[in-house]
């Protein structure tokens, strides 16, 4: 199984679900994510995540930010999407309705709060990385039960 992890610029959100997620699934499942901007390409996660995951054992600090891919819709089997905004740019990428079928938002894929999106912590402080953490360590476990049988 191959799950993309997607938020805007690959710096805050989709790093932490990406290191979360490697935490709670076996090697046989490849995790990864990128953003649907190129701003910060090449760059490591903000420092308040890569903090905020050290704080859970968690090392993020090696990952790189990278956009996401045309490719990324034939390599990966799930793609979570952080918020609507990500989520309509990564679906208008989509070529076909197979990879349409891939695609969808984190929280709603989880089945916590319908349609809702994962807050940006990027414009706030600790507590905002550490409640997002929270939000999407409750979410890979959500998404865990429903993939694995």
């Amino acid at each position: 199984m191959k799950i993309l992890m997607v938020c805007l610029g690959n710096i805050c959100r989709s790093p932490l679900a990406e290191g979360i997620m490697k935490t709670k699934v076996s090697e046989s499942f490849f995790v990864d994510s990128a953003g649907t901007i190129s701003m910060h390409e090449g760059e490591h996660p903000d420092k308040r995540a890569i903090k905020t995951a050290s704080n859970h054992n968690i090392d993020i600090s090696r990952q790189k930010s990278r956009p996401i891919t045309k490719a990324d819709f034939d390599t990966f089997d799930k793609i979570y999407c952080m918020d609507i905004d990500v989520y309509e740019d990564v679906i208008s990428k989509v070529k076909n309705e197979e990879q349409r079928k891939k695609i969808s938002l984190f929280l709603e894929a989880s089945g916590d709060h319908k349609n809702a999106e994962v807050p940006d912590p990027y414009w706030g402080d600790m507590k905002d990385f550490e409640e997002v953490f929270q939000l999407l360590d409750r979410g890979c476990d959500a998404i865990i039960s429903e993939i694995l049988p």
